[in-house]
């Protein structure tokens, strides 16, 4: 009988990466962990396709970008918003603002896309000029997107991670404040990120802010639960689609 300790054994990064992605304003800044291993790596990607063609190859990556975009715009947008903004509270549910149409992204201008909101249902909300400068990628993400790469590419939200790192309880200060920073910084060394520090201090410059960084990794941890198995999701059970087979919903 063949010893078992001379069978060949799996190089030691063959186990699978996992990623997150946070947009800036000229595109995505990256985190990828090998949990297997230990192994962070960092970069910024212009375009939503180079997500898709990151040379790791992560099992699962997790994006803070709308992927499920509803055809009809309702007040409080999907129940997946509405859910995860009743689980943050006040003030953190403000993060999670609520989706355009799928309708609207073929608007040429502000004022067209707001017409396309409103006509796409009875109670439709207008449309927020900050939603719309996010139409870039969203339109990117929208065209990319199938039921079948929806599997590895999944819509997380940062805040949601944070609330699940911290034991369900919502961040006491915003990201935006030095605080906040501080205390999100705590959750991912805690969280399998111990050299977090330096990799704000690295990555945040020019464009790119601090919370970028942090939101990104923040989008690889739940990557990493959802390739374990252990990430929960709004709503927590079979989420709606939209007329593309997309399913609706954000996960954590």
């Amino acid at each position: 009988m063949d010893d078992p300790s001379d069978a060949p054994r799996p190089a030691a990064d063959s186990s699978p990466w996992v990623a997150g992605a946070d947009g800036f304003r000229d595109g995505w800044v990256v985190a990828l962990w090998q949990p297997g291993t230990g192994t962070w790596r960092r970069r910024t990607v212009d375009a939503f396709a180079a997500l898709l063609q990151l040379p790791e190859a992560p099992a699962v990556l997790g994006i803070d970008m709308i992927i499920g975009l509803p055809d009809t715009a309702r007040p409080g947008g999907r129940p997946c918003d509405r859910q995860a903004r009743q689980l943050l509270g006040h003030p953190r549910g403000r993060s999670v603002f609520s989706p355009p149409a799928y309708r609207a992204l073929s608007a040429d201008s502000y004022d067209e896309a707001q017409s396309r909101q409103r006509a796409s249902g009875p109670d439709a909300p207008g449309l927020t000029i900050q939603a719309y400068h996010l139409f870039p990628k969203m339109r990117a993400v929208a065209t990319a997107m199938t039921p079948e790469r929806q599997e590895q590419v999944r819509e997380v939200h940062p805040e949601l991670a944070f609330y699940a790192m911290n034991e369900d309880v919502p961040m006491a200060a915003s990201k935006h404040t030095p605080e906040g920073r501080a205390e999100r910084r705590r959750l991912l060394a805690a969280h399998g990120c111990p050299d977090i520090g330096a990799a704000v201090e690295a990555e945040a410059q020019g464009s790119i802010g601090a919370d970028d960084v942090l939101d990104a990794h923040a989008a690889c941890w739940t990557a990493r639960r959802i390739l374990s198995g252990t990430a929960t999701r709004c709503p927590p059970d079979a989420p709606p689609r939209n007329r593309r087979g997309l399913r609706m919903e954000i996960w954590r």
